[in-house]
């Protein structure tokens, strides 16, 4: 039997909750969860089958909770507190195994964050970037992993962030008065930082930001029909653009810094598209 299908069993077992809802949180961005009324926690190191997560600043816990809705009630939300990169199994059916388990729990929309190395010029760190489109510049496709059929049918060809969620997104910064920043985000595979002629030609193809994560999500998730959306926080100017040496403590103290205007638009958003 779909190892994503046994996973979540395993999962409904243990907690009795029906979330259409998801968040995958990024590097230093897991306190949000703690805001959740009646949570309930499962670390993914209980689950059998469910990937091993070792990145500093990412828990591995799956945290269900409750949002109150505008009509006052409560809603259901999956709350993935850190996330596996593709770095740290070279797997990419890894990977994206969280994503099919969301699908397989009732997920049908999903807000995707990350911390991300500032590229465009005019960002600074601690800004938040709605993404727009993506780049993939390690050549892998999750679709092949994820559906054989999709290779013998050459069937690449996806609108993978729902513009209905992007046009909330930005709704909900105004209304808010947060800023909000659109850009492009450029996946790599990691997990060293990349170097001044790296950036300089991510920037030259037209990235705005830079990260080692969120594009296999999206592409499994909108293969799989959920409605994605992704929010970058610009926790750092990347290799050549900061006197700074880069390091992932800087990572976690930006994160750390923007956390209540982060807090206060994933909320806002969550509660609107639920």
């Amino acid at each position: 039997m779909d190892l994503a299908h046994n996973i979540s069993n395993s999962i409904k077992s243990k907690v009795d909750r029906k979330p259409s809802i998801g968040l995958i949180l990024g590097s230093g961005l897991g306190e949000f969860a703690e805001t959740l009324d009646d949570r309930v926690s499962i670390p993914t190191s209980s689950i059998e089958g469910y990937p091993t997560i070792s990145v500093k600043g990412h828990s591995g816990e799956l945290v269900f909770g409750k949002l109150i809705g505008k009509d006052g009630m409560k809603n259901d939300i999956l709350v993935f507190k850190g996330r596996l990169h593709f770095y740290e199994s070279d797997n990419l059916a890894e990977t994206e195994l969280p994503i099919r388990v969301a699908h397989e729990l009732g997920i049908h929309r999903l807000i995707i964050t990350n911390a991300a190395g500032g590229m465009n010029p005019l960002y600074s760190a601690g800004d938040l970037m709605l993404i727009r489109d993506f780049i993939n510049t390690t050549f892998e496709n999750p679709l092949l992993v994820l559906d054989t059929k999709c290779r013998q049918n050459n069937d690449f060809h996806y609108s993978y962030l729902s513009d209905l969620l992007i046009q909330k997104a930005l709704s909900v910064a105004r209304e808010l008065g947060i800023s909000l920043r659109q850009g492009t985000y450029c996946w790599v595979k990691g997990p060293s930082y990349e170097t001044v002629a790296e950036i300089q030609m991510l920037r030259r193809m037209g990235g705005d930001a830079v990260g080692m994560s969120t594009v296999p999500e999206i592409i499994v998730a909108s293969r799989l029909g959920i409605e994605c959306v992704g929010i970058s926080c610009i926790t750092n100017m990347a290799t050549g653009l900061s006197v700074k040496r880069l390091s992932h403590n800087e990572v976690m103290e930006t994160a750390n810094r923007v956390k209540k205007h982060f807090s206060e638009l994933i909320t806002a958003l969550a509660v609107e598209i639920s």
